[in-house]
């Protein structure tokens, strides 16, 4: 017998500390760093981020991740003890063991539940969603419990203009159920990709020694991230575009029946030429990027809980989410809510 999975509650959360780009500017002065709000917005589109206090428990990545789980469990009418199984997707663990889906799984007293971490860059929700799906098909899971959460803050290298203004810190999470397999608010299907040709464009060396890898440079800080973002925005506008069409493709769907178009939040401008591209209008897609930054694998979930929660997403429409990320990893998802 195989089940269907269905999402039946979102949540987001954020660090207290938000940041606009005046006041990151004025930070970035005082490190001989030139930059200004129009310079950010003109080639990001972002106007602020948040940062977390890593001193607050409440804000590390296990602890936001826990009050995102916190409200996703509300919504969907569950508590701890009704997860069989974690997936938290994540590249800025703030150890490189324990998995943090551990240290979430003590938080949340989530104490019937075996947990993993996911790596898959900004891709690592949309990855996390699907493996959960595929426990929960198989009728080995009836409640899963996906994260994407990030403090990305912390792997910035201050000194580049170019990668440290996007990026910011969050968590989302969503709870997934058992459904019956012809259920109609369910995940349809999906397509995922990986390209490691493309593993040189953005990467963060391991602080633990030398990475014994030729594509990464000497001039490269280690535990900073790294990144040439004139060649991830060619590659990802590309990718991001042939994943959408694809996942549409197999269930003979075009982009007429998507009700809202829900894309990884890397840069306002590699949506707008993503969504030209598939002949998406602007009022169809969800954008939380310009109030967030890019938060990597917790920008879906988190722009997806917002939607959820002011009723723009709506029983019975047709989602698409698509993802790209480090390594390079590439995902679309069509949802029926």
């Amino acid at each position: 017998m195989t089940f269907a999975t269905k999402i039946t509650g979102t949540g987001a959360a954020f660090p207290a500390r938000r940041v606009t780009n005046e006041s990151l500017a004025r930070q970035l002065a005082e490190l001989g760093v030139e930059t200004s709000d129009a310079w950010i917005r003109e080639r990001t589109g972002i106007q602020a981020r948040c940062f977390t206090d890593l001193s607050d428990a409440r804000e590390t990545n296990a602890g936001l991740a826990a009050a995102a789980s916190m409200k996703a469990l509300e919504m969907a009418g569950k508590s701890p003890r009704d997860i069989d199984q974690i997936i938290l997707g994540t590249c800025s663990p703030e150890a490189t063991l324990p998995a943090i889906a551990c240290w979430l799984q003590q938080k949340i007293g989530a104490t019937r539940a075996w947990a993993m971490d996911i790596n898959a860059a900004c891709t690592g929700f949309v990855y996390g969603i699907i493996t959960a799906a595929q426990f929960i098909h198989s009728g080995q899971t009836r409640t899963a419990l996906v994260v994407g959460s990030e403090v990305l803050h912390t792997l910035l290298d201050w000194k580049d203009r170019a990668s440290c203004i996007l990026f910011g810190d969050a968590a989302g999470a969503a709870i997934l159920e058992r459904a019956p397999d012809d259920s109609p608010g369910r995940i349809i299907d999906w397509h995922l990709m990986s390209d490691g040709n493309h593993a040189d464009l953005l990467y963060i060396p391991t602080p633990l020694g030398e990475p014994g890898v030729p594509m990464l440079e000497e001039k490269a800080l280690k535990g900073k991230l790294t990144m040439n973002g004139r060649e991830i925005f060619k590659v990802a506008v590309r990718t991001l575009t042939d994943c959408a069409r694809q996942v549409l493709a197999k269930q003979g769907l075009g982009i007429s029946d998507v009700d809202w178009f829900v894309p990884h939040q890397a840069n306002l401008r590699i949506l707008e030429a993503v969504a030209q591209r598939l002949g998406i209008p602007s009022d169809k897609t969800l954008i939380n990027v310009d109030r967030y930054g890019n938060t990597s694998s917790a920008t879906i979930p988190t722009v997806l809980d917002e939607a959820v929660r002011d009723g723009r997403i709506q029983p019975g429409q047709l989602l698409l989410l698509d993802a790209f990320g480090a390594g390079f990893t590439y995902g679309a998802v069509l949802i029926r809510w």
